[in-house]
């Protein structure tokens, strides 16, 4: 069998991939693990369960329910929740494990499951292998010790868990957004209630759209990855800005007054400035990965901030911070976490926050994204070579000495090699998009040379 879970969880197409069969079956071995850890020691176990709207949602709910129940794990339902809300609910409930079920920004027909530690934090790597190995061993026949009577786990609905996250959320913010109108995209998605309901208690004039989900409408169209509707409405109402989810709001992207588009490194820029101002970006560091604008790393470095890059992945930003303290981290993409607030990005919370930096400075969002400007990118995927001697081909190690010779500081070269595919990815950034084109295409053609 190969490795079930990726940097997110366990996804695939819904009853086809992800079956409702694996979602219990990962859900009892999930329970064994972590019981053998030692998390459940001296005490019964319980568990936070939520999901996005998608249909599939549903039956999976079911299994996963019925999978830690007959583990003898009770279960609080959250259900439709935001990831970063059911994260929130794990850790403040004091629950052992938290789980839940959505594939994020992928189409509907797409699941996945995602489980969460004690705290509402990401399991370790080695947790995850754990549950695989045993889930695998189960599949196969090898019996586990199955409670009864009393042993079994209770369910139950927990509702509260709504008007708790919105609290949480409102509790944090540093000021409020009183004067401000704000178009929210909820991607008829997780964050349909939660998002209005909190900027609107925040003092927020608040339009929606995206925000009526039919367990078939999620991503369609709308949110994070198709911003064009966001865009046209926020200049329609003469709104101060946008705020774009994506289906288990765990990210945010906006748009300013004028409709132009704000990404996860410009929002990353304008929060840090403000968390400083605050006292609260600590070691005055920002953490992102490796394929955020060479722009963002320049406006830091020139308002004396400091940038830490790490591999693509969320979960390789969160690491970072959780080991050395820091504060602020993120992606381009949007997915921004706050960490005194949140264990995971959190869509509705940067929104908020970002909105908040808007009111309090009283300049737009425009002119606080202005302290960063964004180089241009070229992105050429190089097929079928061997993607192994990237870092050790002295031919290629030339080319791209020659080529960062020529763009010097103000641009960037940046080869990574798939993760599962012959195939090198050459990402070029410079000062114009010009010169950023051929750089990139002499270099693809330096990949296919030296490794081809």
């Amino acid at each position: 069998m190969g490795r079930l879970f990726g940097t997110d969880g366990v996804r695939g197409v819904a009853n086809a991939d992800l079956t409702a069969e694996m979602a219990l079956g990962l859900s009892v071995a999930a329970a064994h693990v972590l019981a053998e850890a030692g998390s459940f020691e001296g005490h019964r176990p319980t568990a936070v369960v939520g999901r996005d709207p998608r249909a599939s949602g549903e039956f999976l709910e079911a299994a996963v329910v019925a999978g830690l129940a007959s583990a003898g794990v009770d279960v609080l339902k959250v259900g439709v929740l935001p990831t970063p809300a059911v994260a929130y609910l794990t850790g403040v409930l004091g629950a052992d494990l938290g789980v839940m079920l959505s594939a994020s920004h992928n189409a509907m027909p797409d699941n996945g499951v995602k489980f969460l530690a004690r705290g509402g934090h990401k399991l370790d790597d080695d947790l995850e292998e754990r549950i695989e190995a045993v889930y695998d061993a189960h599949r196969h026949g090898e019996p586990w010790e199955r409670p009864t009577g009393a042993g079994v786990g209770r369910v139950r609905s927990y509702g509260e868990g709504f008007d708790q996250y919105v609290a949480h959320l409102i509790a944090v913010l540093p000021n409020r957004l009183d004067g401000l109108k704000i178009v929210l995209d909820e991607a008829h998605g997780a964050a349909a209630r939660v998002s209005p309901e909190a900027f609107s208690r925040a003092g927020a004039e608040v339009i929606t759209i995206g925000a009526s989900p039919d367990g078939l409408n999620i991503n369609d169209g709308c949110g994070s990855t198709h911003l064009d509707l966001l865009k046209a409405a926020v200049v329609e109402h003469g709104a101060a800005l946008g705020i774009a989810h994506d289906g288990d709001a765990d990210r945010c992207l906006a748009v300013d007054h004028t409709g132009a588009e704000v990404d996860g490194d410009q929002i990353m820029a304008v929060l840090a400035l403000a968390m400083k101002e605050r006292g609260a970006l600590r070691s005055d560091t920002v953490v992102a990965t490796v394929m955020s604008n060479l722009g963002f790393k320049l406006a830091l470095e020139r308002e004396g901030l400091r940038l830490v890059q790490t591999a693509v992945g969320d979960r390789y930003v969160l690491e970072e911070m959780k080991e050395h303290g820091y504060a602020l981290g993120g992606e381009q993409s949007g997915h921004v976490i706050i960490l005194d607030h949140a264990t995971t990005g959190d869509g509705t919370l940067t929104g908020l926050m970002l909105a908040a930096r808007v009111a309090e400075s009283g300049r737009s969002l425009r002119e606080l994204a202005s302290v960063m400007e964004r180089l241009p990118q070229v992105l050429i995927n190089v097929p079928d070579v061997d993607r192994t001697r990237v870092s050790t081909s002295a031919e290629l190690a030339s080319a791209v000495a020659e080529a960062e010779r020529e763009l010097g500081e103000t641009g960037r070269v940046l080869l990574r090699p798939s993760g599962t595919e012959p195939l090198v990815r050459v990402m070029v950034e410079a000062a114009d998009i010009d010169q950023a084109r051929s750089v990139a295409g002499r270099l693809a053609d330096a990949v296919k040379s030296a490794l081809g």
